[in-house]
């Protein structure tokens, strides 16, 4: 069977079963705290195994992108390495929300594997839960009682915690699991070792391939377990793993998933892919392939969801991978230039039909994969010459090892992995401080994890409230109560957050920032410094808790603030609209920022915008404004219906089957945010910067209303003052060019005089040269800056040999001091003029240093400067 039809089976499998199959969450979590991205299939039904939402379905299926390279699921280091681990890969799984358990799971399970795929049920085994003293759990009896009515006694192992309890994180929903693991080992291996002993063991033939979880639990933040009121089934199984069963294929890389990456990768670099080699280039080779192959999906499935390479988040990770890919390319594929861009073609005609979001967004992928690479060349090219001057530096000091604080800055600063900088050490015969560079890792990860450390108490429940309304569209003051509140430690401080049974506090999302305003009753008002939304609930941070935290209180948002928000929200839509018309269809929405202050949007397009385009986006974004659109709000629209009236759907973002959109005259978008009821209510619209911020990605920042007339006021005022210091001239533009040029021109007058002054130096100093020890030793001190005295020693250089040359000066009240030692004196002495300048620094009270032949300095003392000399004869020649 190939991928297709695997996928088909599944879905029509659990069709027959009354499961409605349901479309794959995108990859990239945008508005979930707790995760970056989907590492499991449930993750889009957080909220109903949390008891927060009402299933819309009991039964469904589906398969899910997945990506696991961070936190508790991160499998990033392992993958290439062996055949079996994957950033990214579909999950196919089925779900039961408070309906079935686990005699259907099981049973369909193995009907599927043994019926549908015809698996050689000799080759399975299956696991259950023993129990754990540790939470009080029993053994899972009841899984163990069905699972032997279908497969052999001897064939149903018993495994703990580790391998056999699910958990979403540290807290919340969790339960026993049931696993089938399949041996694929020759019948040789298989009569030498029975696969029972392999189970659970990493071997690579001995696998997982279907997870069978039954949530009954939740964890509490004391660690300990309370049985849900309603039970549910989550199933997992690795498309990858099985089509490389059902194919009869040695690894996963070997199935029609990576086949036709695998192609093209070994058409690009001229080499080939032999996974059964034992030769240890090869098994490099077919490391970097799979390194490859594995990740350019990655990397692209997260580009089409909307998360693009950055320095920080999620952008972070991606640009790793990417990075990762790259660099195996580099080192073992022998790419010297971008390559990887050019792997999205076959993985676009590999998923069409299937997630056709990566054929959508082909040619965008592309361009962003390729201005990544020439990043990472260019770094890779300045870490390359950073490892070359350390290696020179530890041959001229005869040092065999390469200190690990300098390892540290590779990997750093420059993406340079262990083994490439101990490769490269090699090659010059030196070793490098393991041991010391793995101390300077785990400060930086120990640093981080202090920085991130947060302690989340368990929600106390006052009033049980299945559904908080949210009312913010229409009221920003309404009488509520307390439905739950926990604490929040955060580095010793204690914060709280609350939730009420409804709201007029608008949570953080879409780009919007959350409301603020406070709660209020006749005894007590508290603060709301924030509104955030944590699994489909609206959360408002307090630095307190009411005294009477079960009394009524009323609830007011800070409307002026809101105001402000409103406007800047609206004001984006208008933007975005302005940016299509005037730059083309390709500009889409990649992120935003909207708050009181400003409003920040990113988008896709390739070059800088022209002064001409910012006035005319400008220009069109205030036409909107004076023409006065009134908002057009239509709330739960259905999607299809969204689609036909032309809303704009945000790269990436994840919608339900009902909507709501905004309508501005022709600017229609799906958003969920706050605006104005008229552009005229904005006011006024002013770009204040146009920036890139990644490869193919703009910035444009702006203000709108009083900020935007504050703006032109303060933009005017200094032309006004400009006007006054040049005295009120008819044409500013044309006095400031004049300014300009007289201002050039005594530049030049300048550079004559100190052309003059340094030949003038030159000749008298040459005239007046002393040698001591055979040896040319120059010692002059002069009244010019350190540029001067640097052009000065250079030239001097072009006319001797073996010299010794030392210039001080005080310049603009500052002492300073330029050492130039020739190159012949360097080598024949292992003098460094970087290190002996630190020497004379000293003396007036600085630091300074350089290069082996020449090096510079600055202090604080200048009454040192007359002991330089005396000092500078002691270093060199005593």
């Amino acid at each position: 069977m190939n991928t297709n039809q695997i996928r088909k089976a599944f879905f029509d499998f659990f069709k027959s079963k009354s499961h409605v199959i349901v479309n794959s969450a995108p990859m990239v979590l945008k508005d979930d705290p707790s995760l970056m991205f989907t590492n499991a299939g449930m993750n889009q039904f957080k909220d109903v195994f949390l008891g927060h939402d009402n299933p819309i379905q009991k039964r469904v299926a589906n398969s899910q992108k997945c990506l696991r390279v961070s936190g508790k699921h991160n499998d990033l280091e392992e993958v290439g390495v062996d055949t079996y681990h994957h950033t990214m890969f579909e999950m196919l799984g089925n779900w039961s929300f408070g309906d079935y358990f686990k005699k259907e799971a099981i049973n369909w399970a193995w009907d599927l594997f043994t019926n549908v795929y015809k698996i050689d049920s000799g080759r399975l085994y299956v696991t259950v839960f023993k129990g754990d003293s540790t939470d009080k759990t029993n053994f899972d009896q009841e899984s163990y009682d069905i699972w032997k009515n279908l497969i052999s006694e001897e064939r149903i192992l018993k495994f703990s915690k580790k391998d056999n309890f699910w958990e979403m994180g540290n807290t919340g929903p969790c339960g026993p699991s049931s696993e089938i693991h399949i041996d694929i080992r020759s019948d040789k291996d298989r009569k030498s070792v029975s696969g029972k002993e392999l189970v659970n063991k990493d071997h690579p033939k001995v696998i997982e391939l279907w997870n069978l979880v039954f949530i009954e639990y939740n964890r509490t933040s004391d660690g300990n377990l309370e049985v849900l009121k309603k039970k549910h089934v989550d199933t997992g199984m690795g498309l990858e793993r099985l089509a490389m069963v059902l194919q009869s294929k040695n690894s996963n890389y070997e199935s029609d998933l990576f086949l036709p990456l695998i192609t093209r990768l070994e058409k690009l670099s001229k080499l080939s892919y032999t996974p059964s080699t034992t030769k240890t280039e090869q098994s490099k080779i077919n490391i970097a392939f799979r390194v490859v192959v594995d990740h350019i999906r990655a990397v692209a499935f997260s580009i089409s969801d909307g998360q693009l390479p950055s320095n920080n988040g999620a952008g972070y990770v991606i640009r790793r991978i990417l990075r990762r890919a790259v660099r195996y390319g580099y080192q073992f594929l022998k790419f010297d230039e971008a390559f990887l861009h050019l792997m999205v073609e076959p993985l676009a005609e590999s998923f069409e039909g299937v997630f056709d979001e990566i054929s959508k967004n082909k040619e965008f992928i592309k361009k962003i994969i390729f201005q990544e690479e020439l990043l990472f060349f260019n770094t890779l090219s300045s870490g390359i010459k950073r490892l070359d001057e350390i290696v020179d530096f530890n041959i001229k000091e005869k040092k065999s090892q390469v200190d690990g604080k300098l390892v540290f800055e590779l990997y750093d600063t420059y993406g340079f992995p262990l083994d490439l900088t101990k490769l490269i050490a090699e090659e010059n015969k030196l070793s490098i401080d393991e041991k010391d560079f793995k101390k300077y890792l785990i400060e930086q990860k120990n640093r981080s994890k202090v920085d991130a450390k947060k302690d989340v108490g368990d929600w106390t429940t006052l009033i049980e409230d299945d559904i908080q309304e949210f009312v913010g569209y229409d009221h920003t003051s309404v009488k509520i109560k307390v439905a739950k509140y926990r604490t929040i430690k955060i580095k010793n401080k204690e914060t709280f957050q609350l939730i009420f049974n409804l709201t007029p506090f608008f949570p953080e999302g879409g780009g919007q920032v959350g409301d603020k305003g406070f709660i209020i009753n006749s005894n007590e008002k508290i603060i709301i410094n924030d509104t955030k939304k944590e699994n489909g609930i609206i959360v408002h941070d307090v630095d307190k808790l009411p005294k009477n935290i079960k009394t009524s209180f009323d609830a007011k948002v800070d409307e002026a603030r809101r105001i402000k928000i409103m406007k800047n929200h609206s004001a984006t839509h208008l933007l975005h609209f302005a940016l299509r018309k005037v730059l083309g269809k390709h500009v889409e929405q990649k992120g935003s920022l909207i708050n009181s202050s400003y409003l920040r949007f990113d988008f896709s397009h390739f070059s800088k915008l022209t002064n001409e385009e910012i006035s005319s986006v400008e220009s069109q974004v205030n036409q909107f404004i004076r023409a006065a659109h009134n908002l057009k709000e239509n709330r739960n629209v259905p999607i299809e219906i969204a689609k036909q009236q032309g809303a704009m759907m945000l790269f990436g973002e994840k919608y339900g089957d009902s909507v709501r959109t905004i309508q501005f005259g022709e600017s229609i978008e799906l958003c969920g945010g706050l605006h104005v009821r008229s552009t005229s209510l904005i006011g006024n619209f002013k770009v204040v910067s146009e920036s890139s911020i990644s490869s193919g990605i703009r910035r444009i920042e702006a203000v709108t209303s009083q900020n935007a007339d504050k703006f032109i006021d303060d933009k005017l005022k200094i032309i006004n003052d400009i006007s006054k210091i040049l005295k009120h001239p008819n044409d500013i533009i044309n006095a400031i060019e004049q300014l300009q040029k007289n201002n050039l021109d005594l530049q030049k007058k300048v550079e004559i005089l100190n052309n003059d002054l340094i030949i003038g130096l030159k000749n008298e100093i040459l005239s007046h040269i002393i040698e001591v020890n055979k040896i040319k030793f120059i010692y002059k001190n002069l009244n010019i800056s350190s540029e001067l005295m640097k052009k000065l020693a250079f030239d001097i250089k072009n006319n001797l040999e073996r010299f010794v040359l030392i210039f001080t000066s005080v310049y603009d009240n500052r002492p300073l001091i330029t050492l130039m030692i020739s190159k012949d004196l360097v080598q024949e002495n292992n003098w460094n003029a970087g290190k002996m300048i630190r020497e004379l620094a000293k003396l007036i009270k600085g630091g300074g240093g350089g290069q082996p032949f020449f090096a510079t300095a600055g202090g604080t003392d200048i009454s040192g400067i007359n002991q330089i000399e005396l000092k500078a004869r002691d270093l060199f020649f005593n």
